[in-house]
């Protein structure tokens, strides 16, 4: 029998992996479930920041969180450090990601395998070992922060894009694959979100999000099974014009 609630409904105890956990909408997601009680497992490539976000939630929230080192680009070593962990979780949540620069992924493979790896390959191999986890033990959330960028190949955005693009079919078809087993599978569409990573681009304001709200979005996706949210809903009409725009009129277009 399934050990944890993911409903929210019941007093048992969530337990949550956050990969790419030391982003900031993954510190938001963070601090939501903590403030909740949840049990954490932050993953992410580099030790030592793990230990500092681990060594804060334990003073802010009392909270000892393990810890799963694992880089985006060495996938084939994600499940085994997945196997390794003491307790498994029964939510999981992917925001791991890399905004490339456009112009440097053309003529740089390394600038371009950074975008690949982290948007995709990286997100798969590890989601990949969790689905197969939650399956055998019967049921489980995985909640996958892909992007609107996704929607349609744009030459500002387009390694980026089409990678996120692939992310978004890989969690369509691992719903569709899991649901018999009761493992549940939420697809996360972000627009612009002020972060870190967006720090030097100027943001649309009525198409921006804060993390905080980002955070809040995802938890309530997560607590009702949601299959596909844009987390700001224009985003939704947004990409639906420019999905139809005709190919002959978008390809003269600079997006």
């Amino acid at each position: 029998m399934w050990p944890y609630s993911v409903t929210g409904e019941s007093n048992l105890m969530d337990k949550v992996l956050i990969i790419g956990a030391t982003s900031d909408i993954a510190r938001a997601i963070a601090d939501i479930y903590a403030e909740e009680g949840a049990q954490l497992i932050f993953a992410g490539r580099d030790a030592e920041q793990l230990d500092v976000l681990r060594r804060h939630y334990d003073v802010k929230y009392n909270i000892n969180a393990e810890l799963l080192v694992l880089d985006a680009k060495t996938p084939k070593r994600h499940k085994k450090a997945y196997n390794k962990l003491e307790n498994k979780p029964n939510v999981a949540i992917c925001a791991m990601g890399y905004l490339d620069n456009v112009e440097d992924s053309l003529v740089n493979w390394d600038e371009c395998e950074s975008s690949l790896m982290a948007n995709y390959v990286g997100c798969v191999s590890i989601l990949n070992a969790v689905a197969e986890d939650f399956k055998e033990r019967g049921g489980g959330v995985i909640a996958g922060i892909s992007s609107v960028a996704g929607e349609r190949g744009r030459q500002s955005n387009l390694i980026y894009g089409s990678a996120k693009a692939g992310f978004s079919t890989y969690l369509d078809g691992l719903r569709n694959r899991m649901r018999r087993q009761k493992v549940y599978v939420v697809t996360i569409k972000l627009g612009f979100v002020r972060t870190r990573m967006t720090e030097n681009i100027k943001l649309p304001k009525k198409l921006t999000a804060e993390p905080e709200l980002v955070a809040e979005k995802i938890r309530r996706a997560i607590r009702r099974k949601k299959n596909t949210v844009f987390i700001l809903r224009r985003w939704r009409w947004v990409m639906f014009v420019i999905k139809h725009i005709p190919e002959f009129v978008f390809k003269r277009l600079r997006l």
